[in-house]
């Protein structure tokens, strides 16, 4: 067994507030390398409770660190929330030093830093804590029913866990200034008009078609897919020079694994390749 299994086995008693399986449940049985990681809140629309929110943590970490797992499917239980926001009760009694010195806002730079891909599957209401969950995942895949927003400024705040610069990357400043400023939360499909959602299906299909999409990228070769997400987020953050130079030398050192290897030769000979992730 791996660490993972392992820590999965220590932890998972103790888990209150999320769910995982690994293998995912497809429609055509398990799927092999996804992992399914459900925000199981659904009385309180899956409100993001610093506890709540450290649980989840662990859980993508644990299946980060575990080869088995290719890719992660986040969704909320139920059907009218992804994650509606924070837990505004918690969030109403803290204070600068609180914040500071309890960093249980930590959680979100573990969530965000983990190299495996993530695709959320959202239906219902994404807002707040919500919207920057989904953002801070790789892929959103959203149902005809989801809605995005960043509410907090009708609560005298501002985003604090990635929604000022996630959504401006995603938007671009102007509608992202609209939506902070005013509160505005934007349908499913004007998200997928703007760029923050990757694709609309119907509410019911929301979770299988994630599950379907993450199928196909943990069926690629693991260190290709690693390196490319990397790559694609390093553009968020390098200028263009520094990014052609990330590509290539990324690039350059795929052809040091037994996977570039195989998938050449697999190309030329006319089969399937079969990836180690070596």
């Amino acid at each position: 067994m791996t660490d993972t299994a392992e820590d999965r086995a220590t932890i998972a008693p103790e888990r209150r507030f999320v769910a995982t399986a690994l293998p995912a449940e497809g429609p055509d049985g398990p799927l092999d390398g996804v992992a399914l990681v459900t925000i199981d809140r659904p009385d309180a629309l899956n409100a993001l409770s610093f506890d709540l929110l450290d649980e989840l943590a662990a859980c993508v970490e644990a299946l980060d660190r575990d080869p088995a797992c290719r890719a992660i499917v986040l969704t909320g239980a139920g059907t009218r929330a992804f994650a509606a926001g924070a837990d505004i009760r918690e969030l109403a009694d803290q204070t600068p030093v609180t914040l500071t010195a309890g960093d249980r806002f930590s959680s979100w730079d573990r969530i965000g830093a983990v190299r495996t891909p993530t695709v959320a599957a959202v239906r219902g209401f994404a807002l707040g804590g919500g919207c920057e969950l989904a953002m801070a995942c790789d892929i959103i895949v959203a149902a005809e029913d989801a809605e995005f927003g960043q509410p907090e400024i009708r609560l005298g705040v501002m985003p604090g866990a990635g929604g000022t610069q996630r959504l401006t990357r995603a938007l671009g400043k102007g509608r992202a200034m609209e939506m902070i400023l005013t509160g505005r939360s934007i349908p499913a499909r004007e998200a997928l008009a703007g760029g923050l959602v990757a694709r609309v299906v119907p509410a019911e299909a929301t979770l299988a078609t994630a599950l379907e999409l993450a199928g196909r990228i943990a069926a690629q070769a693991p260190l290709a897919v690693v390196a490319a997400k990397e790559a694609v987020k390093a553009a968020d953050e390098l200028p263009l020079a520094a990014g052609l130079e990330f590509e290539r030398r990324s690039f350059f050192l795929l052809f040091a694994s037994d996977d570039q290897t195989e998938g050449m030769a697999a190309f030329i000979e006319k089969r399937a390749p079969h990836w180690t992730g070596r």
